[in-house]
């Protein structure tokens, strides 16, 4: 009876044994895996940042890449001694350039010259000059990014008269439209005559008639077309800069002529002609 109460004591000790050392076991292993999953946390969070830093230089390279390319677009150019144009500018010029008559445009050999022909188009095609005789009533020309519009005076005025004519209206309309479209454009209306003397009541001489009729343009785009009149200046050249001689009629009515100097901002010139496409 001693000899079975011993076995039995000795077989509850060495399950106790057995159980304890599972025991310690089970918490060595619990230990490792929660030491693992701190580790794997800390790596996680590591990676984390490392990711975070990545994709702030990638975000910080991206910006550096728009920044450049929109740099790139408003580089400027000097163009002749006056006029800077930027790359977008001339991404537009270029596109207007493909309409211009290839023989015009292969006498360009300058980006002056492309330019110049491209504001020239851009203002024939604002002004719609398809009805008109180019050679003898409006003529465009370009010197240094100045643009100037010549106006035979049968255009705009009744024989030796400086009183705006209705065959007027549709010119000076076209022509308030392009300078109420660009805010930063200037604007000079210069009176030119022949050489033949004047003199009656209402005029003196040839610079009476000179100023009075760019005055009447002035008056006419100021108060009938609602061009500002800060942007408007009033000149008269009498017969002192004749673009032809003055011993024929014709040569005399090429002298007879309203010159309309635009002075317009190149880029905004070109932005404004894109928008219109």
């Amino acid at each position: 009876m001693r000899k079975l109460s011993f076995i039995l004591l000795a077989t509850v000790i060495m399950s106790a044994c057995v159980s304890k050392k599972k025991y310690v076991a089970l918490e060595h292993e619990n230990g490792e895996i929660k030491s693992a999953l701190t580790k794997t946390q800390f790596e996680k969070e590591e990676l984390e940042t490392k990711f975070a830093k990545i994709e702030a230089r990638v975000e910080a390279f991206n910006s550096k890449i728009n920044t450049l390319t929109e740099e790139n677009d408003v580089k400027m150019e000097t163009v002749g001694d006056v006029a800077v144009i930027s790359n977008e500018t001339k991404k537009q010029m270029r596109k207007t350039l493909a309409n211009v008559d290839q023989n015009k445009l292969r006498q360009a050999t300058t980006l002056k010259d492309s330019m110049n022909l491209a504001v020239s188009y851009n203002l024939q095609k604002s002004l719609d000059t398809s009805t008109l005789n180019e050679d003898e009533d409006i003529a465009i020309d370009i010197d240094e990014t100045v643009v100037m519009i010549s106006i035979s005076d049968k255009m705009l005025f009744d024989t030796a008269s400086y009183r705006i004519s209705s065959k007027a209206n549709n010119i000076l309309q076209k022509l308030a439209n392009v300078i109420n479209s660009e805010p930063s454009i200037e604007v000079m209306v210069e009176g030119h005559t022949d050489s033949r003397s004047i003199n009656t009541a209402k005029i003196s001489d040839n610079w009476d008639l000179s100023v009075l009729r760019a005055t009447s343009v002035v008056r006419t785009l100021q108060n009938k077309y609602n061009v500002a009149p800060e942007k408007l200046i009033a000149s008269g050249r009498s017969s002192y800069l004749p673009v032809a001689g003055n011993d024929t009629k014709e040569d005399r009515s090429k002298n007879r002529r309203t010159r309309i100097v635009i002075l317009p901002n190149i880029n905004k010139f070109f932005a404004l002609m894109a928008s219109n496409d």
